[in-house]
């Protein structure tokens, strides 16, 4: 007895091939609708499905391959005699092979003006049963979901006359991550149409397609690789190969950068994921140069994101010194050629200015545990921003306390800023008392040789006591802004008024771990 092959597809590329290299092997083929018609429009001889199940498709194509006909000719152990006595007694011969990819549920979701009811009906049922049901019994049967694997089964069914073990073992395991994805699509998709969508429902499922391999991870001896969207905002066209740590700090640069979305044009630095120096003036050139002045040790090695296309004078002031990515909304031709010489620096087109900020993030756990959490994207408001100190700032400090607020969301907790209207004047980044993080930004600003005399000073969350206020205040400090909330807000607020600063509290901390 022949083999059999059912051949059930929507994405019909290399199918034909495919369908031809069975029949030199000795199978027969079933099909099904469109991918029925595809083939016999090639010359081979194709049964429906309907000639196996003696039912006919129905209900616009709903019901087609959900019957016993079917999933028992996949499903049957061959070396069970009940089953096989089951099987001969109800006329179901054995389907040896299938080659099933779904409905185009992804590509129908994407589309801005897709309906619930377009949506529901590209939701494919028969097609990811019948891959499970062939998956389940792989011992047995070969399942292909993805045209990339016809070259593998046709090679082997040549030389063999029937498929490996370990090569049907691996298409299984990718039917399950594929019905797996399918499945979490529309869950998410039907989840967040819900008139009160549950931002943390009890089971959670996120859909992941692999985008890209990483030589390896935030060490060499680390394995990697990058999932979801990235290339769809993002476009390489010059340098290496994007590593682990790339991605990490071009992620820091494009949700930091979003602040300044039709501001001056800005230029900001980075070095693992912290601002070095940012700066805002009428050209990106003087931005550049504002930026790097707050630290001219740190940017080597590090990220550079503008919010403006790139221009020449812009580009041969960075070109000085040795930077692993710059990222633009687009860059100049004359930047470009220039940029060029440099092999391995990187350059990345944001090709949305402003790439869609995570509303979720998710971060991995002991004990094969994730943490998730609605995403810290808001762009900053002064809304509900509170003078808390007898004097009110001015309008240049209450600018250059905006300018400080921007950035010390974005620095590592404990987070301090020095800032004017269009710069930073010094960070303090990452340390275990807010009182050191000061201390690190007054340092970097004497190094630099920035007067802090007139700044004003943005901590990313309360003061716990007057010290770290008092420390900023010595150091030339006018205004400050902070979150509040500490027990000893009095007590801080105090130490402002004794020493003439003008105080803002936001409501809101932004810790960043």
């Amino acid at each position: 007895m022949s083999k059999r092959a059912l051949l059930s597809v929507s994405d019909k590329t290399g199918l034909v091939e495919f369908a031809q290299s069975l029949v030199t092997t000795g199978y027969e083929l079933i099909s099904t609708g469109g991918t029925a018609t595809a083939l016999r429009g090639a010359g081979l001889t194709v049964s429906d499905i309907s000639d196996v199940t003696g039912f006919p498709e129905m209900l616009d194509g709903r019901v087609k391959t959900l019957h016993p006909k079917v999933h028992g000719g996949l499903l049957f152990l061959r070396d069970n005699p009940e089953h096989r006595a089951q099987a001969e007694a109800h006329g179901i011969a054995p389907i040896d092979l299938v080659v099933v990819n779904l409905y185009p549920f992804e590509q129908t979701i994407s589309k801005a003006d897709v309906t619930l009811e377009h949506a529901i009906e590209n939701i494919d049922i028969g097609g990811p049963s019948m891959l499970r049901s062939a998956a389940k019994n792989y011992r047995s049967v070969t399942v292909i979901t993805d045209p990339a694997d016809y070259a593998i089964v046709s090679a082997e069914l040549a030389a063999n006359g029937d498929t490996t073990l370990a090569t049907r073992e691996r298409l299984a395991a990718k039917v399950f991550r594929t019905t797996g994805y399918y499945d979490a699509l529309i869950a998410n998709f039907l989840t967040q149409r819900l008139p009160e969508p549950e931002p943390f429902p009890e089971t959670f499922a996120l859909p992941l397609r692999r985008a890209q391999a990483l030589r390896y991870g935030e060490n060499p001896h680390q394995v990697a690789a990058l999932y979801g969207g990235f290339p769809r905002h993002f476009q390489q066209i010059h340098g290496k190969e994007l590593s682990y740590n790339n991605l990490i700090d071009i992620n820091a640069a494009v949700r930091l950068i979003r602040e300044f979305i039709g501001d001056l044009p800005t230029v900001a630095i980075l070095k693992h994921t912290n601002p070095c120096g940012i700066g805002s003036a009428p050209t990106l050139a003087e931005a550049w140069a504002k930026a790097y002045a707050t630290d001219r040790q740190a940017p080597f090695g590090g990220i550079i994101v503008v919010n403006r296309p790139l221009d020449l004078a812009t580009a041969q002031v960075i070109a000085e010194i040795f930077s692993e990515v710059i990222i633009a909304p687009a860059f100049e031709p004359e930047a470009q050629t220039l940029l060029f010489k440099k092999k391995n620096l990187r350059l990345m087109i944001n090709s949305e200015t402003s790439a869609p900020a995570p509303s979720l993030e998710i971060r991995s756990c002991i004990g094969d545990s994730f943490l998730l959490q609605g995403g810290d994207a808001d762009i900053v408001s002064t809304a509900a921003w509170k003078v808390v100190t007898k004097r009110p700032p001015t309008e240049a400090e209450r600018a250059a306390l905006l300018f400080g607020w921007r950035t010390v969301k974005h620095v590592k907790s404990n987070a301090i800023v020095y800032a004017a209207a269009d710069r930073t004047l010094g960070i303090g980044a990452g340390q275990m008392s807010r009182v050191d993080s000061s201390r690190i930004a007054i340092w970097k600003a004497s190094e630099a040789k920035l007067d802090l005399t007139g700044s004003v000073v943005a901590s990313d969350a309360f003061f716990p006591f007057p010290d770290g206020l008092i420390a900023a205040a010595e150091a030339g400090a006018t205004a400050a802004i902070q979150p509040g909330g500490s027990v000893r807000d009095a007590d801080v607020i105090a130490a402002a008024d004794e020493r003439g600063l003008a105080m803002i509290v936001t409501g809101q901390r932004h810790f960043r771990h």
